[in-house]
């Protein structure tokens, strides 16, 4: 079962996301669903660096309720920004931030939550998983803006997965 269907969570969005893209639940649409939702995960199982262990998955619907909150207030701070400013008169630039995790899915997810951020941007991270390079969009204080990182995301992701 396990060579058929690699991770059953990710076949199971499969299927509901190609059911919700089509508008329908004819039979035609959910065969071809169920193929999707069982060759996707076997074409892709290679690509994946590991089995993922979350240790703490309260601690996830936490930081998701962080995440979405932050979000909300950057998009605001974002526009308020761009509307009542001009461009040369917001302090922006790059932030090195030392990293202490080191894995892959937790960096992935870190990843995907400053990209969605609006005023943040991953530009880079160094070979050793040790440094990011995180573009922003106004730095008040940069110092600040790395304990915040450090605080509100990464010592979450390191409870969740290491």
């Amino acid at each position: 079962m396990k060579r058929l269907l690699p991770s059953l969570p990710l076949a199971l969005l499969l299927f509901v996301v190609w059911l919700l893209l089509n508008q329908s639940v004819s039979p035609g649409t959910m065969v071809m669903g169920a193929l999707l939702a069982i060759l996707v995960p076997v074409g892709t199982k290679g690509l994946r660096p590991g089995h993922v262990r979350m240790r703490r998955p309260w601690v996830a619907v936490k930081l998701w309720a962080i995440v979405m909150r932050d979000f909300v207030r950057s998009n605001i701070r974002v526009a308020t920004l761009i509307l009542t400013r001009r461009p040369r008169d917001i302090p922006s630039g790059f932030i090195h931030i030392p990293l202490d995790m080191r894995d892959p899915h937790a960096l992935a997810l870190l990843a995907m939550i400053l990209c969605i951020t609006p005023g943040t941007a991953w530009a880079e991270v160094s070979r050793d998983r040790s440094m990011l390079l995180l573009h922003v969009f106004e730095i008040v204080d940069a110092d600040a803006m790395i304990a915040m990182v450090k605080q509100r995301y990464e010592r979450p992701l390191m409870e969740i997965f290491e």
